[in-house]
């Protein structure tokens, strides 16, 4: 390959990994860009898990051998049949080299590598492979995992320049990686609430407006729990914010365990001391369930007063549910008259009979003040 075609080579994986839009479109584009460029009839990402003690396949990109996955869940090695990941290229680093990538084939050890390849070589024969090309991936200075590229039997084997440029695609994907990593990270604190590490408003209502897509489409059912922490101004006032923070983490995590009862769930806090379980898919009844049981732990935390709670689901007679908004409006005011009935249990509208109190506080127009201020998004509809 010219140095022109190994430019460009090196140019298309760095775009394939900055358009990723994910951790695995990341791995993806790392492990076909390098497939592509050194000629490979099949590539692999993996990274190594120091705390378990291996190399985690993340992504098998090509021509796949029997039991291969593109995205396998759990195709892993212990390290210590790969040693070179720990001990020999620790000790070349330490000793200010630099982690070359190198070539094994299935006939054996290639020249001057001894001792760390025989489980690679006896992995290229079970899987009909003549030779690879493995390239150390290192992120801020320390060996992140590898990048793998095969060919099959009978195709030339690689050479020493083509391990030369795996050590650069190596590097690349490294920076792409990075970025990959930090795009997780913000999206990750875009998407999080900070205090009690649950998804937050922006989440809950990107995932709320999904969900009624697809209720809107196919009849999927979607519940809504709102849940407004009671007696945190009192506890602010008498006892401090930082135990008004203590009650809010730790119904936060009483929120999570019993939301972790419904697949499907996103457990979230909006904001202030008002919380929320999304639950698409499951059963009313499961939800009410879910909720009446948080309401029960929520009394026994030992401060504050408890939780209002209001649940609304398209499985119950509410009318048509064609917004994300009505539906938040619904669950608002069943919480909204839970609060004012100091309920213990939750409020479900649509259940008190064809003149629900619950369904026609949320839809009468002297409600559309409130829920202006409660709202998700000004976008949507009523």
């Amino acid at each position: 390959m010219g140095e022109d075609s190994r430019l460009a080579a090196v140019v298309a994986l760095a775009q394939g990994m900055a358009a990723a839009h994910s951790a695995r479109e990341a791995w993806r584009a790392a492990a076909g860009g390098a497939r592509h460029a050194l000629h490979g009839s099949f590539a692999a990402l993996s990274v190594w898990e120091r705390e378990l003690g291996r190399l985690r396949v993340l992504v098998n990109v090509g021509e796949l051998a029997e039991g291969e996955e593109e995205f396998p869940d759990d195709e892993s090695y212990p390290v210590h049949e790969f040693a070179e990941i720990t001990e020999f290229l620790h000790e070349r680093w330490a000793g200010g080299g630099e982690p070359d990538a190198w070539v094994e084939t299935a006939e054996g050890p290639a020249a001057g590598r001894q001792g760390y390849c025989h489980r690679r070589v006896a992995a290229l024969r079970r899987r009909g492979r003549g030779c690879c090309v493995v390239a150390p991936i290192v992120l801020h200075g320390r060996a992140w995992g590898e990048l793998y590229v095969a060919r099959p039997v009978g195709a030339p084997v690689f050479a020493r320049a083509d391990a030369d440029f795996a050590t650069v695609l190596a590097s690349v994907v490294a920076a792409g990686i990075a970025q990959a990593e930090r795009l997780e990270e913000a999206r990750r604190l875009a998407y999080t609430d900070p205090l009690t590490g649950l998804a937050n408003r922006r989440a809950v209502d990107a995932r709320l407006d999904e969900a009624v897509e697809l209720h809107r489409r196919g009849g999927t059912v979607v519940s809504l729990v709102v849940c407004d922490v009671n007696g945190l101004k009192r506890v602010n006032d008498t006892l401090g914010h930082a135990v008004g923070d203590r009650l809010l983490e730790r119904f936060g995590t009483v929120l999570s365990l019993c939301g972790a009862r419904l697949p499907g769930a996103l457990a979230a806090r909006l904001g202030g001391d008002e919380f929320c379980l999304l639950v698409v898919g499951a059963p009313a009844d499961q939800v009410v369930k879910a909720a009446d049981e948080l309401c029960l732990r929520a009394a026994e935390l030992g401060i504050g007063d408890g939780v209002a709670c209001g649940i609304a689901s398209t499985e119950d007679p509410i009318g048509s549910v064609r917004s994300a908004r009505r539906l938040f409006r619904l669950a608002d005011a069943a919480q909204y008259r839970a609060k004012a009935q100091r309920a213990a249990h939750p409020v479900v509208a649509g259940r008190e009979g064809p003149d629900d109190p619950v369904v026609r506080l949320a839809d009468e127009p002297s409600r559309a003040a409130d829920a202006e201020r409660r709202r998700f998004r000004g976008r949507h509809s009523p």
